[in-house]
């Protein structure tokens, strides 16, 4: 039986790509609201690392970004009414 090709975390699955690396993006800006919104749950959250694939720097720099664009009023803090 031929064994599968296992991810280096040893399990079965392969390793998430980074967003950033695959669309070339390189700075991350408050305005841009469309690359924020991919990484926010529907309840409004800020999504994981671990969901995301992102490096500790690049979740950092999309926090921060999300959270000033809340400030400033183009993106919900949630968005759903309760």
């Amino acid at each position: 039986m031929a064994r599968r090709d296992k991810a280096a975390d040893g399990r079965g699955r392969k390793p998430k790509q980074n967003p950033f690396k695959r669309d070339g993006i390189e700075v991350v800006d408050y305005k841009d609201t469309a690359l924020l919104r991919k990484f926010i749950s529907d309840r409004g959250k800020i999504r994981s690392r671990r969901v995301t694939g992102l490096t500790v720097q690049q979740q950092k720099q999309i926090a921060r970004a999300i959270k000033n664009a809340r400030e400033m009023a183009l993106l919900p803090y949630s968005s759903t009414p309760r």
